[in-house]
């Protein structure tokens, strides 16, 4: 007699709202992760350059200048930089403040790991993930174990 696969049972309408939720969850912080690499990213160029040019945010985040042009009409729209066509692109004063809390919470996050004896490397390639991730709590607790490591 020949087995026949069961279907796994179709969730409830809870169940379906859950999962919408969740995922509705996971692509706003995914936005909000690019959103900071690209406020850190450009905050790191006018520091060093003077300005954030579309070209130079594609090489320095590995997109095309197409995804940065897309990106950062969305940054404008939520009041994070300034740009005009042809022209370099700034921070507002919120994406001024976003890109200092970013930095902050990287610079934690690999200082705790370095404190855990993490390669500089490995602590800043693992921090790019961490941080968009880190909770309030755990960072503060991060805080916390490197004050008292001095």
């Amino acid at each position: 007699m020949a087995r026949t696969k069961r279907k796994p049972p179709r969730p409830s309408p809870a169940g379906r709202r859950a999962q919408a939720e969740n995922l509705s969850q996971t692509r706003r912080e995914h936005a909000n992760e690019t959103a900071e690499d690209y406020v850190e990213a450009i905050a790191d160029l006018v520091e060093e350059t003077g300005e954030a040019r579309v070209v130079d945010l594609a090489k320095r985040l590995g997109v095309t200048h197409v995804t940065v042009n897309r990106t950062i009409a969305r940054l404008q729209k939520a009041g994070y930089v300034t740009s005009q066509p042809y022209r370099a692109i700034f921070l507002t004063g919120t994406g001024t403040d976003l890109a200092a809390s970013c930095k902050s919470r990287h610079d934690i996050v690999v200082k705790f790991l370095r404190s855990l004896g993490i390669p500089q490397r490995v602590a800043e390639m693992d921090a790019e993930g961490i941080e968009h991730h880190v909770s309030p709590e755990t960072l503060a607790a991060f805080k916390r174990k490197l004050a008292d490591e001095v």
